[in-house]
């Protein structure tokens, strides 16, 4: 049996019919930037997730980019981010010409570890940036408390949790600014590059409008450089078609997770050192990635892939690490928890439309790999 990490092919046959109306509205108006269907789609997911305001962009990365330009974040700034997480979030912050700080992360959520954050604030820090990895948010009130008693930003990178919920607040609405992806693989995913920032504050949602079209505010009068930070319009027709379905495809993924877990558990329990589960600390997690550790990963991996079982290394580098940052100075061994998670980590198959044999078989073949690699 054939098992894709991912198959984006069985969302779009069940939502088809939505998707060619929607794009044809688009098509037929000749509005294809910005224009009324983003405003709508902006609207949509900004209520959705809790905020007041959305502003859409041009991919979950200059969502990013975008909130630290609004900051004025740039040369002798500091921001403290995890190092276990997709480049983008270490590499807007060297982007700005600002340098990113990493402190390690809870070995158990794989999230930023609040009291490595403190550990990290200076004089020169700015801001912080954590990210809801895989589809669980971190543990934002501890870092709310940090940054608010030392003047900082929080940037959430939340473009793995649309959705996820924690404490009475949603991903993207507790910092200053919430930054979504829509990249095709993400639970809300457009058919190519889109993304979107979220603020209650109308003054930096006003900054990041500015900002996405070359700090223009009047036409052809510029306040301030920014970029071409532009939303699509036929993509903002996709993921405001999709969004309807998103709670149903959630509820979708943490059935799928839970069967895992079944399925795997007395194995994660009665070796931990052969088989850790992800653990489930917060209200809502929508798993956006379903990632267990094993010890000889890379033999567990390549043994799934003989068996036809698609998988996925998340992230086999951490940040600190990567050969561009070598400058700052981190050696292997200055963020174990990272450096650990980034040793061991493998993703399975975990979309909605995964059936419940597929994922008895994914597990079966698991079992097998991890006592073969051992």
């Amino acid at each position: 049996m054939k098992i894709p990490l991912l198959d984006l092919t069985a969302q779009y046959a069940s939502i088809r019919e939505e998707i060619e109306a929607a794009l044809a509205e688009v098509v037929t108006s000749q509005r294809f930037i910005l224009g009324p269907v983003v405003e709508a789609c902006e609207e949509a997911v900004s209520r959705y997730t809790g905020s007041a305001h959305g502003i859409g962009v041009s991919s979950g990365t200059d969502a990013l980019l975008v909130a630290l330009m609004a900051e004025g974040i740039g040369p002798g700034d500091e921001v403290v981010t995890t190092p276990f997480s997709f480049f983008a979030t270490a590499g807007v912050i060297a982007r700005v010409g600002a340098e990113p700080v990493f402190a390690d992360i809870d070995p158990v959520t794989l999230n930023l570890d609040p009291e490595r954050v403190a550990d990290c604030i200076t004089a020169r820090t700015r801001a912080i940036i954590p990210v809801h990895i895989f589809g669980q948010m971190a543990e934002m009130a501890p870092i709310m408390e940090i940054a608010r008693s030392n003047g900082l930003v929080v940037i959430e990178d939340a473009a793995q949790a649309i959705g996820a919920e924690h404490e009475g607040g949603r991903a993207g609405s507790m910092g200053d600014y919430g930054c979504f992806s829509f990249f095709p693989s993400k639970n809300l995913g457009c058919f190519g590059d889109g993304g979107m920032v979220v603020t209650n504050d109308a003054e930096r949602a006003d900054r990041v409008r500015a900002l996405r079209v070359h700090g223009e505010g009047v036409k052809y009068h510029h306040r301030a450089v920014g970029g071409n930070f532009r939303f699509d319009a036929l993509q903002a027709a996709v993921v405001r078609a999709k969004l309807p379905h998103l709670d149903g495809w959630s509820d979708a993924r943490r059935a799928n997770a839970a069967l895992y877990s079944r399925l795997l558990g007395d194995l994660a329990s009665r070796d931990p050192a052969l088989l850790t589960l992800p653990a489930t600390v917060t209200d809502r997690h929508v798993f956006n990635q379903y990632v267990v550790r094993v010890p000889d990963r890379d033999r567990v991996r390549e043994r799934l892939g003989a068996a036809g079982i698609g998988t996925a290394i998340y992230y086999p580098v951490p940040l600190h690490l990567q050969e561009c940052f070598a400058g700052l100075g981190y050696r292997r061994g200055d963020l174990p928890e990272s450096e650990s998670a980034a040793d061991h980590a493998l993703a399975l198959p975990i979309y909605p439309e995964v059936t419940a044999d597929q994922i008895r078989s994914v597990a079966s073949a698991l079992r097998d790999a991890v006592a073969w690699a051992t």
